[in-house]
């Protein structure tokens, strides 16, 4: 057993001596990551997640709560400012049932259930009224409370005092006063706001819209005609975008349309317009012929009537000139006539187009137009010189120039404003330039930021490819056949221990102790020689 022990040993010596320096690191780096997640799993297997038991509640009722869990012992959090409490997410379920059936948390607020839990004959009227009085506000807070984008609400309620005798003149009427808790970043819309004003006064009798105030938690007032409270300013904002986007569309046009002909660099253009913003709804109801041309409609029905008599003429009655319709003096018909009539009555009902038409036009229309463009006076040379433009140029260009702009007002003005003359709204000035002119070209363009993730992009890469370099020479080692030479070993001569060898070793060792006085026996040798 010892002897495999050692085997294994001896195998994993070698193993780690053969890995090299990065290997090591890898292996180490590993197995201590490894250590390291275990650690960490455990640590949070160990511990309670906190999960969120109540939100948004006011301090008193995290006071109600705080207190109940400090009864029972159990570990939690306040976050958010201390409107939030948080509980190991094991026992949050149990506590939130237990703290319902203890009516926690309790805001204090009193609806229509209290009456069914507290009644009692010996409660007076005014007593009975502020108990009434405190569930209505509460019930209408809590009906608020359910739209969207409302967190919380206050609403407090002036009730006017009974009349013992029924007087209209002197009959008040009630008012309230609501405090609304919106979301943050949140806007009412209109239907949400008449919808809140219709709930209020449908909820409290005698309660008119008008004795309504409604107001957030920023002193911002909503109200029935302008129910946006930052609609002016957002009204006017919009007049100005929509007015810069019309003045930057048609110097663009123009820009790009008189750049191709003179040059980018030629040529500055700026406009100006006048927009109106009236929007017009309205309703017409025409009746139009179905034939123009005979200015007739189409035959609905059609009554025809014809009669003829055959016979002598019936004898005239009465005094000849003597009725009211008659002439005086004028002598009647003859008696006994014979004669014949026919008479042709024929009746058409006709049916023309009947139009009813709900016009809205658009909510702007582009009253008045101005375009100013100024164009540089000279040109290159023959020589490569600037030169200036002639004036029969100058006239060349401003005509072609007019035309071009001419057509353009013409197009862009609204014909309801009768005629313009697009002459006066245009106006051309030649001018030499003093400097280049960088006009805005519509094009795709990089953005700064783009090149400095493509640069820290490129620096990891680079690394990376460094780093994947030196792995590779760090990995590719050499490695050489050596031969470990065995020293052969040498049978040792017997050497004869007689007088002259003993006298050598006593040399030898007194010249490496003492070469001193080896030195001088020497020279008493040599002497003596």
């Amino acid at each position: 057993m010892k002897e495999k022990l050692l085997i294994y040993q001896q195998r994993m010596k070698s193993f780690w001596k053969d890995r090299s320096k990065m290997q090591k690191g890898l292996m180490v780096g590993s197995g201590l990551a490894v250590i390291l997640i275990l650690v960490v799993a455990s640590i949070f297997a160990s511990s309670s997640r906190m999960v969120p038991l109540y939100n948004n509640l006011t301090l008193q009722e995290v006071g109600q709560v705080k207190a109940e869990l400090d009864t029972r012992g159990v570990p939690y959090e306040l976050t958010d400012g201390g409107t939030t409490i948080k509980v190991p997410e094991p026992q949050a379920e149990s506590l939130l049932v237990d703290m319902a059936a203890s009516g926690l948390p309790d805001s204090g607020s009193i609806d229509y259930s209290f009456f069914s839990a507290n009644t009692s004959w010996g409660m007076t009227d005014n007593e009975f009224g502020m108990i009434k009085l405190d569930a209505m506000q509460s019930e209408l807070a809590s009906l608020m409370m359910g739209i969207t984008g409302i967190q919380d609400a206050q609403v407090m309620i002036n009730l006017p005092e009974e009349q013992v005798f029924l007087d209209p003149e002197s009959q008040q009427t009630a008012s309230a006063s609501i405090v609304l808790g919106v979301q943050p970043g949140y806007q009412l819309e209109n239907q949400q706001i008449e919808a809140l004003y219709n709930l209020a006064s449908k909820s409290v009798p005698n309660l008119s819209k008008d004795n309504i105030v409604i107001m957030d938690q920023n002193f911002q007032y909503y109200d029935t005609e302008n129910s946006n409270p930052s609609q002016s300013g957002d009204l006017y904002t919009y007049q100005q975008q929509v007015k810069q986007d019309i003045e930057r569309d048609i110097k663009q046009r123009v820009q790009r349309m008189l750049g191709q002909m003179i040059g980018q660099q030629k040529v500055i253009a700026t406009v100006t317009a006048d927009i109106d913003f009236t929007q017009e709804t309205r309703q017409e109801e025409l009746v139009e012929p179905v034939d123009p041309e005979s200015m007739s409609g189409l035959p609905v029905s059609v009554e025809r009537i014809e009669e003829t008599y055959e016979g002598g003429m019936p004898e005239d009655g009465g005094v000849p000139g003597a009725g009211d319709e008659d002439v005086t003096n004028y002598p009647a018909g003859v008696n006994g006539s014979n004669g014949d009539y026919e008479m042709t009555r024929e009746t058409i009902n006709n049916e023309f187009n009947r139009i009813r038409r709900n016009i809205e036009e658009a909510p702007y229309k582009v009253r008045d137009l101005g375009i100013q463009v100024a164009i540089d006076n000279t040109k290159a040379g023959e020589n490569g010189d600037e030169v200036t433009l002639t004036q029969q140029e100058q006239q060349t260009v401003e005509d072609s120039v007019q035309s071009i702009l001419d057509s353009m007002i013409t197009t862009s003005i609204n014909g309801s404003y009768g005629e313009v003359d697009p002459e006066e709204k245009v106006s051309i000035v030649f001018q030499e330039f003093n400097g280049q002119i960088e006009t805005q070209q519509p094009g795709f363009s990089i953005p700064m930021w783009a090149y400095a993730i493509a640069a820290v992009i490129a620096a990891v890469i680079g690394v990376l490819i460094w780093m994947l370099v030196r792995r590779r020479g760090s990995e590719e080692e050499v490695y050489e056949e050596t031969f470990e030479r065995v020293p052969e070993e040498i049978p040792a001569i017997e050497e004869k221990f007689d007088e002259s060898t003993q006298r050598r070793k006593q040399l030898e060792k007194m010249a490496q102790e003492k070469p001193e006085e080896f030195a001088k026996l020497l020279r008493s040798w040599i002497a003596e020689d």
